[in-house]
């Protein structure tokens, strides 16, 4: 009994030994590697754990911070605020550092209200440009003259902005649906627009057409913006050239408009129609058979 209460007292004292053995958490370094590092405890660890070189300790500080001199640092492991002090520093220091951190927090919104500004003027000479485009040089600046400079501020930037909202309506593809739907019912209409006849018998029960890919789309949203900024343009040409009787420079611009947009719908929808039957139509060979054409191809066009 004696020799077992020996051992056991030697394994208390090596415990003992490890436990006020310093090892620091960083660099699993200890006082045998370096006796002239400076230690600390920096929080409320127990065990070996508690130790940690003030060089180390210093780095992984930096690391956290990364600059800022504000950010709280705690310890990984019992997640205790490290209490950090700075020594004291002269008047002219401390107003340039009140300085720095005032513009390190301003920065940001002034930089999104130039943004903002830089679009909102954007809409507005765009909104100028699109009456002047519309009515006439002339008449849109005698227009805008006589109008009310806050009415113009609010008036004008909403022009890009309805034209926008203008483009996401899908009026073609509801016009599609619905005739893919109905005409086939129709005796008499089915026959002078057979091609929503052949897509009706084509139809299958998991059979879906070809969708316009979502708003999310990067290429879609661009889309969508460069069609709608473009389609003053466009009416005001098909204006002149369809309407040119017309005097008033505002009706050839909005019959050239309606213009515009029914020839673009018409040939939007005979496209859908046609890929919707391509589709309808397409078919999956068997193997064996595809592999018999392949070949019954290739010795084709090697014979002369």
């Amino acid at each position: 009994m004696e020799g077992v209460d020996d051992s056991a007292g030697t394994a208390n004292q090596a415990d003992l030994h490890d436990e006020n053995k310093r090892y620091c958490w960083v660099c699993f370094a200890t006082d045998e590697d370096d006796y002239t590092a400076l230690w600390v405890q920096p929080c409320q660890c127990s065990g070996t754990t508690r130790w940690v070189h003030e060089t180390c300790l210093q780095r992984w500080v930096d690391e956290k911070q990364k600059g800022n001199s504000l950010e709280r640092v705690h310890c990984p492991q019992c997640n205790t605020q490290y209490i950090i002090v700075f020594p004291p520093i002269g008047k002219l220091i401390l107003v340039l550092d009140i300085a720095d951190r005032i513009i390190y927090r301003v920065c940001p919104f002034i930089a999104a209200g130039v943004v903002i500004g830089s679009i909102y003027w954007t809409a507005v000479t765009y909104g100028a440009l699109t009456i002047m485009q519309a009515v006439g040089a002339k008449e849109g600046l005698a227009l805008m003259e006589q109008s009310d400079p806050l009415f113009l501020l609010i008036g004008l930037p909403t022009v890009p902005v309805m034209l926008i909202l203008g483009r996401l309506v899908r009026w073609e593809e509801a016009l599609l649906g619905f005739l893919n739907k109905n005409i086939p019912r129709v005796p008499i209409v089915k026959h002078l627009l057979p091609t929503f006849q052949v897509a009706s018998n084509c139809v299958r029960p998991h059979a879906q057409s070809t969708e316009t890919p979502p708003f999310s789309d990067p290429v879609s949203a661009t889309r969508v913006l460069c069609g709608a900024l473009v389609f003053p343009t466009m009416a005001v040409l098909f204006g002149k050239l369809l309407f040119h009787p017309v005097r008033s420079n505002l009706q050839k611009t909005f019959f050239g408009g309606i213009a515009f947009l029914a020839l673009k719908g018409v040939l939007k929808i005979y496209y859908k129609q046609q890929i919707l039957i391509r589709q309808h139509q397409r078919r999956v060979l068997d193997f064996a058979k595809q592999l018999t054409d392949v070949k019954g191809r290739k010795n084709t066009s090697s014979n002369p």
